[in-house]
């Protein structure tokens, strides 16, 4: 007999434990199984369908016409790439600065506490609420739906997840490097950007990575923001083409080429999210194990 068993036989109490914990881990392999056998079942028929749809003509032509035979996703993956690049640019600067400003004054302070709250709201919030939100202050007052109101939607929904990495990550810095630094006499927003922020420089870049994993298939915000466009445009102040609201349109239309299209343009985005976690999750374990 184990040591277990000889112990469970002895202990009426620890056989009772032994026998929940060994009913609970079979369970939690259960659910596991469950959701494996789903989640490879969606990967698989997006592989097969999106593949199959896959060709030169849909990174060098623009979305078809209804009726209309070929056509590809150019138009649609510029636009995404401009909208996401925009959205990064305007959500990395905020969202590092605001984080960097609750680490080092927020514990202390009823606006850094106030902060936190509106951040973790936001976190949650649904993305539609922040399409229209930024509908009702923006498009309905220039009057038309443009690629910087999209920019400006998904940012909304980029900044906090920003906020909250660089917040935790700075955290995680040894209080012993910070005195260090401030017994060499250097000021507090020195040791702040030069010594806290470079210590934990990679797990800021993986929240930034994150961030653009997000935002890069948000659906709802776009749909009242930036809506879409047959044609190739590359002026930010006019309605643009992009990836999830093409999906979106082609897949719920009447044409075999569109629906083609919208198997090929989500593949595109699930391989791309994934590419992004596979990379904040390399560098995150590169800098943990340094």
């Amino acid at each position: 007999m184990s040591d277990q068993q000889v112990i469970a036989a002895r202990n009426p109490v620890y056989r009772k434990r032994l026998y929940m914990h060994r009913v609970g881990i079979f369970l939690s392999s259960i659910a596991m199984a469950f959701g494996l056998i789903f989640l490879m079942w969606i990967l698989f028929t997006l592989i097969v369908k999106g593949f199959s749809a896959v060709n030169l003509a849909m990174f060098t032509e623009s979305t078809p016409a209804p009726g209309s035979e070929g056509g590809g996703l150019m138009n649609a993956i510029v636009g995404s790439f401009m909208m996401v690049g925009a959205a990064t640019l305007i959500s990395t600067p905020i969202g590092i600065l605001a984080g960097i400003y609750l680490a080092e004054y927020g514990d202390k302070s009823w606006f850094g506490g106030l902060t936190r709250f509106v951040t973790d709201i936001m976190l949650s919030a649904p993305s539609i609420v922040v399409g229209l939100f930024v509908y009702a202050i923006y498009v309905a007052n220039v009057k038309h739906f443009s690629g910087w109101a999209g920019s400006i939607a998904i940012s909304l929904i980029a900044i906090p997840v920003v906020v909250r990495t660089t917040d935790n990550m700075l955290g995680l810095v040894p209080a012993s490097l910070r005195e260090a630094a401030f017994a060499l006499g250097a000021p507090r927003w020195k040791v702040a950007l030069l010594v806290r922020l470079r210590a934990v420089k990679a797990g800021v870049v993986t929240g930034i990575l994150l961030a653009v994993a997000r935002i890069s298939g948000e659906t709802a915000p776009l749909l009242f923001t930036a809506l879409s466009n047959q044609f190739f445009n590359g002026n930010m102040n006019k309605p643009m083409a992009n990836l999830p609201v093409v999906i979106y349109q082609f897949a719920m239309s009447p044409y075999e080429n569109w629906r083609d299209l919208a198997w090929a343009g989500a593949l595109l985005i699930t391989f791309s999210v994934l590419g992004l976690n596979i990379l904040s999750r390399t560098l995150f374990n590169q800098k943990t194990q340094h």
